[in-house]
Formats: C-alpha cells, sequence, structure tokens
C-alpha cells in the first residue's frame, strides 16, 4: 500500500464516527445462553438436562445475535466512510490524492486517534480492530442482517471466520493508498450522547 500524498504539517478533521444502539431486548440474554451452550458442548460446563441439538440452537441463536450487531455496526461506519469521502471530495488536497472509502477504513481499522481509543476503553470495547473489520466485512456482502434461513448453520457458528476473510478481501479489492495517521483527526460517539451534545449545542447558541 502506498502512503498518500498530502501537504506536510497539516491536519484535516473528519466527521465524527456515530454508533447506535442494536435495539433486540432478547440480545444480551441470547449472548449470556450462547456462551454457556459453547462451554457445555466444549465440555468445560456439564451439559445438565440439555441435548446436543438444544445446546447447539442455543449457540447459533447467540451467534446469529452477534452477526447482527455487528452488522448493525457496520451500517453506522459504511455512513462514516461515505461523509469521509464527501469531506475528501470538497477539498482539493484530499481529492488530488486518490482517497478510497478503503483509505479511511484501514485509518479507522489499524490507527484511530488516541481520543477514539481511549473512549472505545472506557466502553469496555478492547478489540476495537475485530469489531470495526469484521463489521466492514459483513457489510461488503450482506444487505440486511442475515436470517436463519438465508445463511448455513456452520457459516453462523464461525462467521468470525468468514468475517475476517470479507474484511480483507474488501480491502484488497482495489489498491488505495493509506492515510498518515498524525493528519486526520475524528470523534467518536454513541448516538444518545450526540444528540445530547447537539440539544446543549442549540441551547447555546
Amino acid at each position: 500500500m502506498a502512503h498518500a500524498k498530502l501537504p506536510a504539517g497539516r491536519v484535516w478533521e473528519l466527521p465524527p464516527v456515530i454508533l447506535h444502539p442494536f435495539s433486540d431486548p432478547s440480545g444480551p440474554d441470547q449472548l449470556v445462553e450462547s456462551s454457556r451452550a459453547h462451554l457445555m458442548l466444549e465440555g468445560i460446563l456439564p451439559m445438565g438436562e440439555y441435548t446436543e441439538d438444544e445446546l447447539l440452537r442455543r449457540l447459533l441463536s447467540g451467534r446469529l445475535t452477534e452477526v447482527k450487531m455487528l452488522f448493525y455496526v457496520g451500517r453506522d461506519l459504511e455512513r462514516w466512510l461515505g461523509q469521509c469521502m464527501e469531506t475528501a471530495s470538497r477539498d482539493p488536497d484530499l481529492s488530488a490524492a486518490g482517497l478510497a472509502q478503503a483509505s479511511f477504513a484501514h485509518l479507522l481499522v489499524e490507527h484511530p486517534p488516541e481520543k477514539v481509543r481511549a473512549k472505545l476503553a472506557r466502553w469496555g470495547v478492547s478489540d476495537y480492530r475485530s469489531i470495526f473489520s469484521r463489521a466492514l466485512g459483513l457489510n461488503a456482502v450482506f444487505a440486511e442482517p442475515p436470517e436463519f434461513d438465508m445463511v448455513t448453520p456452520g457459516f453462523i457458528r464461525h462467521y468470525y471466520r468468514y468475517a475476517d476473510q470479507m474484511w480483507v478481501a474488501r480491502q484488497g479489492a482495489a489498491a488505495f493508498p493509506t492515510l498518515p495517521p498524525d493528519q486526520f483527526r475524528f470523534e467518536l460517539y454513541a448516538s444518545a450522547e450526540y444528540t445530547k451534545m447537539l440539544e446543549e449545542q442549540w441551547e447555546d447558541s
């Protein structure tokens, strides 16, 4: 990957990344049940009265919930990538650099600003690279969050392996210039946090 040819010393402010909550009230319970089912299937916890088929259904149900959660994160990230491209199109230096969505995706996954990394850590998100890359990988394939009848049980059970390869394929589809992290800044907000911030700004104006 070649580095983008940009004027030294200049810093660009990119639009904020805004993440919306996953609105499935049964989601957290399914994730817990899926995790327990996985431990039972692996022999780490006793199976009790459950059959292997019942545990497998619980495991797949939770994994599918994880896929949907990542899909919606990816949808928010896709929106951000589009906004970044709009920002680049209005700037002569960025426009001349031949940037692609993959340029900004690489920046987000590999070199987010320190403030973004710190906020994710406060949220309890340690492996943000996997979350963001898998979310974008899934969105490269699915137009809507998949249901059980759309994908195979094997895909659901091992979706993270497929999502990792989808990310690699997405980024490798065409050559793109990478961005110098020290020349780009952006913030990250939960949607409710961002809305509240806007309301406070409107009240002060």
